[in-house]
């Protein structure tokens, strides 16, 4: 992190959307399950439970792996908005493999905050549980285009990275657009993080900003110009084991929409 570059201060008005899970995630903006199109209800479905600081992500013992072909991928997530084509075809939001991806459970066009510029904060616990990531993303939805396909990596924090002192992943990735150039780097993090800290990403006008705890880390001078939605997940990569449930916490998410 640079101490000396400060990120620009939230907007002087009330959050587009904001929720500290209170009565767990609110489902005028969250859906609980992990791009569900791809796979099937009981493989896509979030793992969670309420605490006093927010909800809590879990990957329990009993949970089955996202999409047999992934294996072994445990995934509980939550995401503002679906998309999908018609059962057997490749048409969908976030499409991970190039080849054999269809959709097995079709999903309604729902974009519960979707903007195509704007900013979003995303407060945090990440977890020391072995094999597992938090991260979170804002995604090209495809819906009227299959190459606004772009991601913004706010944060990939995998419990290895984490100590006195935290590696993450963070930047952009291309997929399929090709107005976009994937450009993602690891930053240092000054503290351990499993304690509570906030990632902002600001994004618009062909400029992306991600910071953590105010500060600025990446300045990148491209950004997707077409409906994104957020993803905030918790995954399991690699055989099971270890105790469970493994846990991670969202604390609180807000957001504003901005003009292009």
């Amino acid at each position: 992190m640079n101490p000396s570059v400060e990120l620009s201060p939230a907007p002087d008005r009330a959050p587009d959307v904001e929720d500290d899970f209170t009565g767990g995630p609110d489902p005028r903006l969250w859906v609980p399950h992990y791009l569900p199109h791809w796979t099937t209800p009981d493989r896509s479905a979030a793992r969670y439970r309420e605490t006093a600081g927010g909800l809590e992500l879990l990957i329990d013992a009993d949970q089955p792996d996202w999409r047999p072909e992934d294996a072994p991928l445990r995934v509980s997530n939550l995401q503002t908005g679906t998309y999908s084509g018609p059962a057997g075809s490749r048409r969908g939001t976030h499409r991970h493999r190039a080849n054999g991806l269809v959709v097995r459970t079709p999903t309604p066009t729902r974009l519960l905050w979707a903007p195509s510029a704007g900013r979003a904060e995303i407060t945090v616990s990440a977890t020391r549980d072995p094999g597992c990531m938090l991260a979170a993303w804002l995604v090209g939805i495809e819906h009227d285009d299959e190459t606004a396909a772009g991601e913004i990596c706010v944060f990939e924090i995998d419990a290895a990275a984490i100590g006195a002192t935290t590696t993450a992943r963070t930047g952009i990735k291309a997929h399929h657009d090709p107005g976009l150039t994937t450009d993602m780097s690891e930053v240092r993090l000054p503290f351990d993080a499993t304690t509570p800290h906030t990632w902002t990403v600001v994004w618009g006008r062909g400029e992306t900003v991600i910071g953590c705890e105010g500060k600025v880390l990446r300045r990148i001078p491209q950004s997707p110009g077409y409906p994104l939605f957020l993803m905030v997940d918790l995954f399991e990569i690699g055989a099971p084991g270890g105790t469970y449930p493994k846990a991670a916490v969202v604390h609180r998410v807000r957001g504003w929409e901005s003009s292009l």
